[in-house]
C-alpha cells in the first residue's frame, strides 16, 4: 500500500516547469530538449565531420602516425580515384548494395508478418518467442561455414548471412511494438463490434506502422555490417573483398576509402528511408 501511495503522490505532482527566460539567457545553447532548426542541424552535423578530418590531417601530415598504419586524407582520395578508374570499384559497390537489399528485403517480407502475429496473438508469441530470442543472440558470422557448405560461396550464401542477421531482430522488435498497442483503442473497437481479425487489421497494424517503419530503418543499418562480414570470406567482388585485398597489400588508403564509402552509402540510405517514413507517416515521425 505504501508503494501505491508513493506512486500516486508522484503522479499527482505538477510537471516540471519549462526553463525560464533567465535560465535560457545564462546558457542559451544547451537547454534540455530544446529543438534546433534544420539549418543548425545541418551546420552542426557537417561541422563534426570537418573537425574529424582536421584532426586526421594533423595526425598524418604532422608525422604523428606512420603512413603504414594510417594514410593521410590526400592519399586516401588518390587511392579512391584509382579504385574507380583502374579497378572498377563501382562494380564492387553495386554488388554490395544488391546483397544488402536482397537479404534485407527477404528478411523484412518474412519477419514483418510473423512479428505482427506474435504481437497480436499471445499463443503465437508463447510458441515462437523462445526460439526467436535464442536465435537473436547467435552471431550471423558463425553461420558462414555452414552456409558455405550448404549454398557454396556464391550470392546465395552472402544474402543468407544478411537474412539471418536481420530476420530475428525484426521479428522480435515488431512483436514488442505491436504488443504494446493501446488497450483503450482495442476495447473501443470491440465495443463497436469489431472482430478479432478486424482488430489486427484496423487497430494494431495502423497503430504500429510508423514504429515498424522506423525499426526497419534501424535494421537496414545493421544489414550493412553483416554484408561486410559475408564478403570477407569466399568473395571475389564487393567492398569487403576490396578491403581484404587492400589489407594484404598494406594499402591503408584504399581500406579507409572503402570504409568511408560504406558509411556514405549507409547514411544516404538512412536519409532516404527516413524521408519515406516522414512522407508515409507525417503525423507521427519525429523531425
Amino acid at each position: 500500500m505504501s508503494v501505491d501511495k508513493d506512486v500516486a503522490a508522484l503522479a499527482a505532482k505538477e510537471p516540471a516547469p519549462l526553463p525560464t527566460a533567465r535560465q535560457i539567457r545564462h546558457n542559451p545553447l544547451l537547454v534540455p530538449l530544446r529543438p534546433v532548426s534544420s539549418g543548425q542541424r545541418w551546420f552542426l552535423g557537417i561541422g563534426f565531420f570537418v573537425l574529424f578530418f582536421a584532426f586526421w590531417a594533423i595526425a598524418t601530415f604532422g608525422g604523428w602516425v606512420s603512413p603504414t598504419f594510417l594514410a593521410d586524407p590526400l592519399t586516401m582520395v588518390h587511392e579512391g580515384y584509382l579504385l574507380f578508374t583502374e579497378y572498377n570499384f563501382s562494380l564492387d559497390i553495386g554488388m554490395t548494395v544488391m546483397r544488402v537489399l536482397g537479404g534485407f528485403i527477404l528478411a523484412a517480407v518474412l519477419a514483418v508478418p510473423l512479428g505482427i502475429m506474435m504481437g497480436s496473438y499471445k499463443l503465437v508469441e508463447a510458441f515462437v518467442e523462445p526460439f526467436v530470442s535464442f536465435c537473436r543472440y547467435l552471431p550471423a558470422s558463425a553461420f558462414i561455414p555452414l552456409l558455405i557448405l550448404w549454398a557454396g560461396i556464391g550470392e546465395t550464401q552472402k544474402i543468407l548471412v544478411i537474412f539471418i542477421g536481420s530476420f530475428f531482430q525484426i521479428v522480435l522488435m515488431i512483436a514488442v511494438t505491436v504488443g504494446g498497442a493501446r488497450r483503450d483503442l482495442v476495447e473501443a473497437a470491440y465495443t463497436l463490434g469489431a472482430s478479432s481479425r478486424s482488430i489486427v487489421r484496423r487497430v494494431l497494424i495502423p497503430g504500429a506502422a510508423p514504429e515498424i517503419a522506423e525499426l526497419l530503418r534501424l535494421v537496414l543499418g545493421w544489414a550493412w555490417t553483416y554484408v561486410i562480414v559475408a564478403e570477407l570470406i569466399g568473395s571475389s567482388s564487393g567492398i569487403g573483398h576490396m578491403i581484404v585485398d587492400s589489407q594484404a597489400l598494406l594499402n591503408t588508403g584504399q581500406i579507409i576509402f572503402g570504409i568511408i564509402t560504406i558509411g556514405c552509402i549507409g547514411l544516404l540510405s538512412d536519409y532516404l528511408f527516413k524521408a519515406l517514413n516522414r512522407r508515409l507517416f507525417a503525423w507521427s515521425v519525429a523531425p
